[in-house]
């Protein structure tokens, strides 16, 4: 399969500070990527290298057979990026935004309203376009700032931290729709992201801390490998409980059991079929990953 994104050996150095420090790992073309770490850990750093707006001090950068230090045009014309922080001109309308920005990869005319078309379709814009940009709502303005990163049709899609500040219908809207880009299109998504659940849907997860990558694999294995299972019993006597001589945890009307791993919860349950009379199995979720990798969560903090 080829690759959308090639890092090997990336540094970056702000005089002591080590933002990058000889990293390596690919994105496959038509992959979800999630790339995770705390504020400072060197995610939005490797974007700009990426995207061109950094220049590497040394490692070798590819993107979609590229190196962006030496061939910037091709680079973003094969990017779309969205950033942080909106760069929607908020006194022009979402119209003249996405005009402009066309105009800048020389799409115009039919092409244009093509592309205007799909996107506002794709997005639910047709309410927002002749609205100036600094009268939307966050929401409304994020689906705005991805349909501008995809006016020219790139390959790679890069979010860097999309939905923060969103409510979750919004985010699940505009989740839906990159989905629906990425199967009808092969779009590479490149993710960071604050939102677990959001990594948990990658092909792939990478966390990186202190410059450095600590974990690189996919959501399943890098659950079965930092965090156990859950057994949740539910109606069990506080005697039932006790019986199993395990730590357990109430939530809600229910007890809850750490275990190993799913062969663990299975022998556990068949050995005591008159207490699991009501439960259920469930793994660690991302949030629990990222807090045994790197000892932090992910809003930031020591655990």
């Amino acid at each position: 399969m080829k690759n959308s994104i090639e890092i090997s050996h990336l540094k970056k150095y702000y005089k002591d500070v080590k933002a990058v420090d000889d990293i390596s790992f690919t994105v496959s073309e038509g992959e979800f990527f999630a790339f995770l770490g705390v504020n400072g850990a060197g995610k939005s750093t490797t974007i700009s290298i990426l995207s061109g707006k950094e220049v590497r001090d040394g490692g070798d950068v590819l993107v979609d057979g590229y190196d962006p230090d030496e061939n910037s045009e091709e680079v973003k014309r094969r990017l779309g990026v969205v950033f942080q922080d909106s760069v929607l001109d908020k006194s022009l309308t979402v119209y003249d935004n996405l005009r402009y920005r066309a105009a800048l990869y020389k799409v115009f005319g039919n092409d244009f309203k093509r592309k205007l078309d799909e996107l506002t379709e794709t997005f639910a814009l047709q309410e927002l376009l002749k609205r100036p940009v600094g009268k939307l709502s966050g929401g409304q303005r994020r689906r705005c700032d991805i349909a501008r990163a995809l006016i020219h049709d790139p390959k790679i899609l890069v979010l860097d931290e999309p939905t923060t500040g969103l409510d979750p219908q919004t985010r699940k809207n505009v989740w839906e729709a990159i989905g629906t880009l990425r199967k009808e299109r092969n779009l590479t998504v490149f993710l960071t992201t604050h939102y677990m659940e959001e990594a948990a849907d990658a092909d792939r997860v990478v966390i990186l801390d202190g410059g450095k990558i600590l974990a690189d694999a996919t959501p399943l294995e890098l659950k079965n490998k930092y965090t156990g299972d859950f057994i949740t019993i539910y109606g069990a006597t506080q005697k039932e409980l006790d019986s199993l001589s395990l730590p357990f945890e109430t939530i809600g009307d229910g007890a809850r059991i750490s275990v190993k791993d799913t062969a663990e919860a299975t022998r556990l349950i068949l050995s005591h079929p008159d207490i699991f009379r009501d439960y259920e199995v469930t793994k660690g979720k991302m949030d629990d990953v990222f807090l045994a990798v790197t000892g932090k969560r992910i809003g930031g903090g020591e655990a």
